[in-house]
């Protein structure tokens, strides 16, 4: 046992005592300038509230003024100030400029009068108050159950126009 213990001190030491380089930890050119925990931001348009983003993690670069976010929940809210959606995502990037955000991973929209979209990308484009998305998606609800391969739509879900879409729109726009 004191021969094993020798041996093992023995081949320790013989590795520190090489010539290499020590190991220098180096700072990613692109690291996040802060990481918040807990986000909780709310957009408003004229002194009323919009949009509320929360999100479990986010990381702020300051130079492109963007966010990325993990664990996504955004809220829309009418100019009356009542909840119209919910879209939730794994992921998401955040434009404090332009107010413009796209959802990844998992996305899935919902409104209080229980229609639901998903798809696995979608952006919100706040110019035009829009929802683009140019992936797969699935829009199911109490009038309608649409398949299809693009969309664009309001953040209420009222106003859906999609693209080479399978299944009934209901009360929906759709073109193939």
């Amino acid at each position: 046992m004191a021969a094993l213990a020798a041996a093992t001190l023995w081949v320790g030491l013989a590795a520190c005592t090489g010539t290499e380089p020590p190991v220098v930890s180096q700072v990613v050119g692109d690291s996040a300038d802060q990481i918040m925990f807990g986000v909780d931001h709310i957009v408003t348009v004229d002194g009323v509230m919009r949009a509320r983003l929360v999100a479990d993690t986010g990381y702020l670069y300051e130079g492109s003024q963007t966010w990325e976010l993990r664990g996504v929940t955004v809220h829309f809210f009418s100019s009356e100030g009542k909840e119209t959606s919910t879209i939730v995502s794994r992921e998401a990037t955040y434009d404090l400029r332009t107010k413009n955000m796209e959802a990844r991973g998992e996305v899935v929209g919902t409104t209080p009068d229980g229609r639901r979209l998903e798809t696995s990308i979608l952006r919100f484009q706040n110019a035009t108050d829009d929802i683009v998305g140019d992936s797969a998606f699935v829009f199911t609800g109490p009038d309608e159950n649409m398949r299809g391969n693009s969309f664009i739509a309001d953040p209420d879900f009222t106003r859906v126009r999609a693209t080479n879409f399978r299944g009934r729109p209901g009360r929906l726009e759709g073109r193939n």
